[in-house]
Formats: structure tokens, sequence, C-alpha cells
């Protein structure tokens, strides 16, 4: 197969409250699972319904095809099917995902993105501060069950490329980075949280694999995500026999700014270089995908964030401002240097596709735009030979 060009449909399915934040208007919610608790259900249904009518349609997977790209990865959530209330199923719009790529020659990943209990204590993961998942044995189960009911759904379909059985697990790095990041909203909800352990993850995978492996065609392939320490798994991989899997690192400038503290462009060109080369040795054992990644940056926005820690949105709206062809030169060494780094593996999914954000009427979200592909693809950041 050609190399993966992919795209991550961030923010449908899905809710993070920095990509569409004006669905959480008039309300205290700064994630997923408290959003039907601050509004009526006949509100919190229109409000998603119109989201997800709305946010990504049929011309948004006829722009993404005409872009050169190959593949969307979709983040679902637990209750993708409908049966965790107050939450409102999304399988209709899955269903019309793929009758969209199918007619425009796409592939698709299905990301199981969340946990009920959260696997990881990111907004990404539905409900921020709290890591409990793991430690739930019926959670478990249940999201087994819902991979399970997914690969049944979608086995036949010609624009099924595979199921990722679970989105950035985090483990005892990355969970004492959210626990600086996010603080519960009920913290007695939140007792209890602990890191995803490896030992934990590995069995969880393997289980993952023997229930869809049983049920998708071989042509099918199976998605492990990292648990953000891509040095964890060789042994594994080496251990097991597995048919058609794929191991996804999710790699951000922010990332390479907090092991390095230095924003230069210099430093990341340097940083993604060097993890291209280690993705090239792990390649050896198991296909790797960078599953997600992104152009935006402390450099270019002219301010510290602290990896995401801060600062505040308003602060982002006072921040030193690059001129447009410096930025462009700066976005596009970027942009190039990363996609030779991921195609040492099988190739990416750019995080993301597409914001709701005003970023020109409201100056906190200054630099933002280089988190959406459709937005740095129209400001020229974006050489489209290069994608």
């Amino acid at each position: 197969m050609d190399k993966i060009k992919g795209t991550n449909l961030g923010g449908w399915l899905v809710l993070e409250k920095w990509m569409t934040p004006h669905l959480f208007d008039n309300t205290n919610a700064d994630d997923e699972y408290y959003l039907p608790q601050e509004m009526s259900a006949k509100e919190y249904q229109a409000r998603i319904s119109q989201h997800r009518s709305n946010f990504i349609t049929e011309a948004d997977f006829l722009r993404i095809a005409s872009l050169g790209f190959n593949m969307v990865r979709i983040p679902v959530p637990y209750f993708v099917f409908g049966d965790c209330k107050p939450f409102i199923g999304a399988v209709d719009s899955l269903d019309q995902a793929f009758s969209w790529a199918e007619a425009y020659g796409l592939k698709i990943l299905i990301d199981l993105h969340t946990a009920p209990g959260s696997q990881n204590g990111f907004d990404n993961g539905g409900i921020t501060g709290v890591c409990k998942w793991a430690q739930q044995p019926k959670k478990v189960d249940f999201e087994l069950s819902v991979l399970k009911r997914l690969a049944e759904r979608y086995k036949d379909r010609e624009g099924l490329y595979g199921i990722e059985v679970l989105n950035e697990p985090a483990t005892e790095k990355m969970f004492n980075s959210m626990i600086q990041r996010y603080e519960p909203r009920d913290k007695e909800k939140a007792q209890g949280s602990a890191p995803v352990t490896f030992e934990f993850l590995y069995d969880y995978y393997k289980n993952a694999y023997e229930l869809l492996r049983n049920i998708l065609p071989d042509e099918k392939i199976i998605m492990f995500h990292d648990g953000f320490d891509i040095d964890k798994w060789q042994n594994f991989f080496e251990s097991n026999d597995f048919t058609n899997v794929v191991l996804d690192t999710h790699q951000y400038l922010m990332m390479a700014e907090i092991e390095n503290h230095e924003l230069s462009v210099e430093s990341y060109k340097h940083t993604m270089t060097e993890f291209g080369k280690k993705i090239a040795e792990i390649n050896k054992f198991v296909p790797v995908v960078t599953g997600e990644w992104t152009l935006f940056n402390s450099y270019t926005a002219g301010i510290d964030t602290n990896g995401g820690i801060n600062p505040t949105q308003q602060e982002f709206g006072k921040a030193n401002k690059l001129d447009k062809e410096e930025l462009q030169k700066v976005y596009r060494e970027l942009w190039k240097v990363q996609v030779a780094a991921w195609n040492k593996g099988i190739g990416y999914f750019f995080w993301t596709y597409k914001l709701n954000i005003d970023t020109i009427n409201e100056p906190a979200w200054y630099g933002w735009d280089s988190w959406a592909v459709s937005r740095a693809i129209d400001r020229g950041w974006i050489n489209l030979a290069d994608i």
C-alpha cells in the first residue's frame, strides 16, 4: 500500500472544548462528560445534532480527497452506539462517513477515542482530571464490547482500513503531566485515578486483538497506541504472533519543547528527525504510523505554551507575531521535516482537519489555525506537492 496520507476528523464525534468552544456557550462544562449536565435534554440534543450535521459534511470528504489525502482517522466515543445516557450515539454519522469515504476513494481508520472513566484524564478522553477506566474491569469489558460491535458493523465495508482499539492511554509520564494540567471538577470522582500500566496495556491489546481478528477480514488492520513510549513495544511484537497490526505513535512539537526546553525551528527539526530514526528502527518489527501531529508550536505562536499547561487564551492575543513570509517559511519547513520523519514508518494522520474557532475576530486564538490542515492549506502554509 502507498504511504498513509491522512487527517483526523477531530472534534466531530468526540468533543474537545478548545476545538468547538461555542458548543459549550453558557455552560460551565470544560469537557464532554459535563456538557449534558449543564442544559436540558432538548437543548443538548439540538446542539449535538446541529454540530454533527454541520461540522463535517460530504463536502469535507470531497475536499480531503481532492487535496491528496488518502485516509481519515475518525475518533469515536465509547457511547457511539447510544447506550450510555445521557450521551447521544453517533453511529448514524459514522455510517454516513463510510458512504462519503467510499464515494471519494478514501479509507477510514475508526479510532476508539474515549473510555468510560477515562483512560487518560485529558479533555479528549471525555472527562478531565479523571483516569480510572483501567482499574474497573466492567468498564474495560464494556470498551471491548464497543470494539466488537464496531467490527461487526463495518467489517465488510470497502472503506474500512482498520480499528484502533484505544486512543492515548496515559502511562506514568503522561499521567503526571495530565494532573498538572487538568484540575478535576469533582475531586471525589477523581479519587483513585492512576496511570495505565504497560502490563495492563499489553494484556488489553492482546484481548482486543483476539476479539477483533476473529471478526475482521485479515486485510483490515488492528492498531495499538504506544502509550506515549515507543521504546516499550519491540519485545511485545516479537513475542506475539499478530496478523496485520500497526503501532500508533503521537508526536507533537509541544512535546519536543518539553523535552528540549528550546523554542526554535532548528530544535524542532532536529527532534523530529531523530524521532524519525527511532520510527525506522521500530518499523522493522511492526508498521508504525504517526496518528497525531500538527504544525502548532510555541515559536510561531510567539509565546511559550509550556507544553499546553499555560498561558491563558488572553495571553495569546498579545503574542509576538511573525510576518506572513516568515510564518509561511517556518510552517513549510516544519511540515516537510515532520512528513519525512513519519514516512520512515508507514505514514501519518495530521491533527486535525477542521476547527470551529474565529482566529480573526478573537485575538485569543492567534496561532491556532496551524492545528487545522484545511486552514493551513488555505493560508499557504503547506505546499500541496508535499502532502
